[in-house]
């Protein structure tokens, strides 16, 4: 949003939440009051204690239920919690209407501050990567590493298939969509979305896309639901214009975590061609590209994208440390156990 928009109040009907989201298997949600914003948190519970905190950001039009698959394979090396970013999900819209790329990243920031869990193995998709980016720029203390899937910085030349998206920053384009569009039903709706977030969408399973269906139907109950997509979008379009140190290329340059980028092949939101220039960007970066993966690789290769995490953590040397830990403490049952089988 730019500086000049008044803000967007939102009227006291839009705050409760209408239905109920999702709750995957072993996760629970919570709502956290901060100054300014309220955040709906999805977590896991760690597998053992003591495991260094995580922290997932979505993308345009996603929550948090976009980084489930990703958390159940990384519960046994983080201790997981993904965000609603304002006006998405099951998180109402921020109270000065603020969507733009700082408003985001300030809710973030707010939110690590008062949980008192940084520095975080902080994630971030699309959106989320432009946000996660400035949150690890100008806050290097609350990030221990960052993993950014198909993040949405600035390109030059845009994607023709990503257009639609741009022009809902357009004034009055949002509007003219949902007119258009009001006799298409939620299924045709999570379709459309899938044919251009996905390499594949064969990928998704009949019970993925029945809940992708339900959601759907929630969202579009919600009276806040294109003001946030739109303001969110123009958030984006106004981002990419900063320059100087806002910029998001110069902001990437300043990242001094270590980072991990994942590209798809078949990426239609966010160009493949810009992975070697992040990977240039970044200054400890390590890429993967995935040449049938869509933009939202965490939900079609979470298992790849887990496995690279392993790698990132790895190299930073904290797998290797908790390991020795662990293995000091197995040692020391074991000792233990021996004392009392001599003790009789």
């Amino acid at each position: 949003m730019s500086s000049t928009e008044l803000p967007f109040v939102p009227p006291a009907n839009v705050l409760p939440k209408v239905g109920a989201v999702r709750v995957a298997e072993g996760e629970r949600l919570r709502s956290v009051e901060l100054p300014g914003v309220t955040l709906t948190v999805r977590s896991r519970p760690p597998v053992r204690k003591g495991l260094a905190p995580a922290l997932y950001v979505h993308g345009l039009g996603g929550s948090s239920q976009n980084w489930s698959a990703l958390m159940a394979l990384l519960d046994d090396v983080v201790e997981c919690e993904a965000l609603d970013l304002p006006g998405f999900g099951d998180s109402p819209p921020p109270d000065d209407g603020d969507y733009s790329v700082t408003g985001h990243a300030r809710a973030v920031i707010r939110y690590l501050d008062a949980a008192g869990r940084g520095p975080v193995h902080l994630f971030g998709n699309s959106l989320g990567g432009a946000i996660t980016t400035r949150v690890a720029a100008v806050r290097p203390d609350l990030v221990r590493t960052l993993t950014l899937v198909s993040p949405a910085l600035p390109e030059i030349r845009v994607q023709r298939t990503a257009v639609p998206t741009a022009l809902l920053a357009v004034p009055g384009v949002a509007p003219l969509f949902t007119r258009l569009t009001r006799d298409w039903t939620a299924e045709q709706r999570v379709r459309g979305v899938m044919a251009l977030c996905y390499g594949d969408p064969g990928r998704v399973t009949p019970e993925g896309f029945s809940n992708a269906v339900h959601e759907m139907e929630r969202r579009l109950r919600l009276p806040y639901f294109w003001d946030a997509m739109t303001r969110s979008a123009r958030g984006i379009v106004n981002a990419y214009t900063l320059g100087g140190q806002q910029g998001l290329w110069r902001q990437a340059e300043r990242v001094l975590a270590p980072t991990l980028l994942v590209y798809g092949g078949r990426d239609q939101l966010v160009g493949f061609r810009m992975a070697q220039r992040a990977a240039r960007a970044y200054r400890d970066a390590r890429l993967v590209t995935l040449p049938d993966a869509g933009h939202v690789a965490m939900m079609e290769y979470p298992e790849t994208v887990a496995m690279a995490f392993h790698e990132l953590l790895e190299d930073a040397g904290e797998l290797g440390e908790r390991r020795a830990r662990k293995a000091r403490a197995d040692e020391a049952v074991d000792e233990a156990g021996t004392d009392e089988s001599m003790g009789g």
